[in-house]
């Protein structure tokens, strides 16, 4: 009974051909609703990485600045690379 009531709708051809091009495009095409869905956060995931990334690069940058002057440099390669002199002996000692 009910499908009576709607059977106008189905014999009417303009709109089961819109019906049919919608369900193609959002479904069934090559870019489809879940392929821009996955594509827009693959992006968002980039941007993130392109963000920390650019975070790096501005953090080495400015450490680079300070290392321009030879006791910097020193004091550097001295506390964070553990370097040493030649007369000189290192003892890391590291609390867990």
């Amino acid at each position: 009974m009910e499908l009576r009531k709607y059977a106008k709708y189905y014999k009417n051809k303009f709109i089961v051909a819109s019906f049919l091009f919608f369900v193609y495009i959002l479904f069934l095409d090559d870019v489809d609703i879940f392929t821009i869905v996955n594509q827009n956060r693959k992006l968002n995931r980039l941007e993130a990485t392109r963000n920390e990334v650019r975070e790096k690069l501005d953090s080495t940058r400015t450490l680079y600045r300070e290392l321009r002057t030879t006791r910097a440099l020193e004091s550097f390669a001295r506390e964070k690379k553990f370097f040493k002199q030649k007369n000189e002996d290192i003892f890391v000692i590291t609390y867990e």
